[in-house]
């Protein structure tokens, strides 16, 4: 969900990866997104070594702690947001909400 609002209110590219990918996105959030108008069905979850880039302005975690590798970054913020995986629909909007005000906060 957020390389998806990333790439659709930000400039530049947007990226995001996980501890434990598995490979498709999760339908819930491709659902709470297209209710948004942010098409993400086309993406697939990544893991940190699927990452092109190499440094970053910035590198945003989610709580992930000691899990996250190190990436070289500009800045580097962690924003605490419970991952919504096997949780309710409402769950997945109230995740996504989080995410788009974190990311208009620094855009």
């Amino acid at each position: 969900m957020a390389e998806g609002i990333g790439k659709a209110i930000g400039k530049g590219g947007f990226y995001s990866a996980g501890s434990k990918p598995s490979g498709i996105v999760n339908p819930s959030a491709i659902e709470v997104m297209k209710e948004i108008g942010i098409d993400i069905s086309s993406h697939k979850s990544k893991g940190f070594n699927d990452l092109s880039h190499k440094e970053f302005d910035y590198v945003i975690t989610m709580g992930c702690s000691d899990v996250c590798p190190f990436y070289p970054a500009k800045q580097k913020l962690d924003w605490k947001i419970e991952d919504p995986k096997g949780r309710p629909i409402e769950f997945f909007r109230k995740t996504r909400d989080q995410i788009k005000q974190a990311l208009d906060k620094i855009l």
